[in-house]
């Protein structure tokens, strides 16, 4: 079960979760609506963290997100606007990085939608409906996801909180396409700012 801890931006806190957790990702939040928005001026050291990186786009402009993925030395995109196929596609073909696309999670799942996209990205990701785009530590009805037609993995996402841990293997079981998790907000002290100890004890308990 893969690990990507989102949201990060204090440096003491960065060299901490490497240090104590070593998760399999690190997610850098580039939307500027999000209080986790990551400034220009921590590149520097970012770019030298030994985690893979992946960058959180909304409706970006594709040379923007060129731009930062060179900056910021990004190892995959991880795509929560309401970009199109072809988009996606392009951007696949400029940066030969790993495409996420996002699907925020309401009442139903419409997996005709997302079909289109399954020659263009390595896996989807399920985060709860929200118009902040993510970060509003509340789940969705996991129950949706049994329905889950592709072969193609996806991560889940939503409210993840420590308590959680037990259930998500359950549901590991029943889907094996689920590669992985993105936990956020249910890890924090404050917003950007995560509780170190407790990401230690949830991938011990995903590790299990």
């Amino acid at each position: 079960m893969e690990i990507k801890v989102c949201g990060m931006r204090e440096r003491d806190n960065c060299h901490q979760l490497v240090q104590e957790v070593n998760p399999d990702w690190m997610g850098l939040i580039f939307y500027s609506k999000s209080p986790r928005l990551v400034p220009f001026e921590s590149a520097d050291w970012l770019i030298d963290l030994p985690l893979k990186k992946v960058g959180v786009f909304v409706g970006e402009d594709q040379s923007e997100i060129r731009r930062k993925t060179t900056l910021f030395g990004l190892s995959a995109l991880q795509l929560h606007g309401g970009e199109s196929v072809e988009e996606v596609k392009q951007l696949k073909e400029d940066t030969e990085l790993e495409i996420w696309k996002v699907f925020g999670v309401g009442e139903n799942l419409d997996w005709k939608v997302m079909e289109e996209f399954i020659p263009h990205v390595d896996r989807f990701l399920f985060d709860t409906a929200t118009a902040g785009k993510g970060g509003s530590g509340k789940t969705f009805d996991w129950k949706l996801l049994k329905g889950y037609p592709f072969e193609k993995g996806f991560f889940l996402s939503g409210g993840l909180r420590l308590e959680h841990a037990a259930e998500i293997l359950e549901l590991s079981v029943d889907i094996p396409q689920l590669l992985g998790v993105d936990v956020n907000s249910g890890f924090e002290i404050a917003p950007g700012l995560k509780n170190i100890p407790d990401l230690k004890e949830f991938k011990q308990k995903l590790n299990r």
